[in-house]
């Protein structure tokens, strides 16, 4: 179990992560809260026909979060899912260095959005879903500078092949929305469900 003191928040039940992103877990630890990380082992299907990004994000998104709450009966599960949309396109994980090479090629001097939705199941049964989009402007960068990006490994298990936080934040202009919706959660969204619902308190002491 992962356990911080140091947050401004606090659990009043161990939250069930069910992703093995670090990045989740770095942002659940920065706030304080008390959760065990339990990835789904859900296969992610290709979009359906007529099924806008948004949509699919928020699909996937159920799709995992059940799947580990099944396991979980009567405990608060948090799943996500994290997409990257060029011109209306999803980007998924580059399936080699060749394809991260024309995926971040795509993306340079342009602007995309990076869509994160978030499902929360509940003790209870119910469950809230919901998505957020934050758009991203890439600088203009040459074939050897990518190349040379793509070397370090960062880019082979990112969405959109770059990692925001990481070696790739200099791919980066500008952003509009939210920063942690880009690492993989938009951290003052899920906040704000997880305080609604009592799950977490304002640590006092």
């Amino acid at each position: 179990m992962n356990k911080t003191t140091n947050g401004p928040f606090k659990t009043t039940e161990t939250i069930i992560l069910a992703s093995g992103s670090p990045r989740r877990r770095e942002l659940l630890a920065d706030l304080g809260l008390d959760f065990e990380v339990h990835p789904s082992t859900a296969d992610e299907p290709a979009p359906l026909p007529d099924e806008d990004a948004t949509q699919y994000a928020k699909r996937m998104a159920e799709m995992k979060t059940l799947d580990v709450a099944t396991s979980f009966t009567g405990r608060t599960v948090l799943g996500a899912d994290t997409i990257v949309v060029l011109d209306g396109q999803i980007m998924g994980k580059p399936a080699d260095e060749i394809d991260a090479l024309a995926k971040l090629t795509s993306l340079s001097g342009k602007t995309h959005q990076v869509i994160t939705a978030f499902c929360l199941f509940l003790p209870d049964g119910n469950t809230t879903t919901q998505a957020v989009s934050t758009d991203v402007d890439m600088r203009a960068s040459g074939k050897e500078e990518l190349e040379s990006y793509i070397a370090t490994g960062e880019p082979m298990d990112k969405a959109g092949a770059y990692a925001i936080q990481g070696i790739g934040t200099f791919l980066v202009t500008a952003i509009r929305g939210s920063y942690t919706n880009v690492v993989g959660l938009p951290v003052a969204r899920v906040l704000e469900e997880l305080l609604d619902t009592g799950i977490i308190q304002p640590r006092k002491n």
